[in-house]
């Protein structure tokens, strides 16, 4: 019996390099990749059961629709990050200005002075201020007495009870007082000076790295400048 044999392997003769519809270097398929699917489909379908009309104008609008919204997360990143740098731009002007902030951590500076405000719902008897050292050693207290309703503004020059001035660092501020039978701790928000802008996330915004290594965001400052 007569054979013919050569070198070419067998897989060769059945396994062909696909065509027709672009393989993506990203991964991500296009408008045009849609449309080269849709081709090949019109032209596997079986001629006894054509694609409907409907159908196919459906898969083409889906297509249309996928790629609009990918163009559209493309645009509204870009949009964001003009956005937050827009932000970073404008909050620059804050830098060397104070800003009052919720919290009761105070930064005293060369010039040996803070101020803030207690926030205060309704009447308040024998109000007081305490302000404590980086140790939670008690330096200062300060006796407001009775306070209506409102925005309460305080300062402090930086000295102890003795009138001895304190040297610069970090100091925690908290005031007290009593409504009716019952003692309560006030909130407040300090006067902090900006001393840099950092552009961070879009979702963080931009932040303001205050006196006294701490930062916060932008949307948290209630008031610029001092009153």
């Amino acid at each position: 019996m007569e054979s013919v044999s050569n070198n070419k392997d067998i897989r060769d003769l059945y396994w062909q390099e696909e065509s027709g519809v672009p393989k993506p270097e990203d991964g991500k398929l296009t408008q045009e990749d849609f449309f080269s699917l849709l081709t090949e489909q019109l032209a596997m379908q079986d001629p006894t059961k054509p694609v409907d009309n409907d159908q196919m104008i459906a898969q083409m609008t889906n297509f249309t629709m996928a790629d609009s919204l990918n163009n559209l997360n493309t645009n509204f990143e870009s949009f964001a990050a003009n956005m937050n740098s827009s932000q970073a731009l404008q909050a620059s002007s804050l830098i060397g200005q104070d800003v009052l902030v919720m919290g009761n951590k105070a930064a005293l500076g060369a010039e040996g002075a803070v101020s803030g405000v207690i926030i205060n719902e309704q009447s308040v008897q024998d109000m007081k201020i305490t302000v404590e050292d980086q140790f939670g050693q008690t330096v200062r207290t300060m006796n407001i007495g009775t306070n209506q309703a409102g925005n309460i503004e305080f300062g402090w020059d930086g000295t102890d009870s003795n009138g001895n001035l304190l040297p610069p660092g970090n100091y925690t501020i908290k005031a007290s007082g009593r409504v009716g039978d019952e003692t309560r701790d006030l909130p407040t928000a300090i006067n902090r000076h900006v001393n840099s802008v950092s552009l961070a996330s879009s979702s963080q915004g931009v932040i303001l790295n205050l006196a006294g290594d701490e930062s916060v965001k932008i949307g948290d400052v209630l008031q610029i400048g001092k009153s």
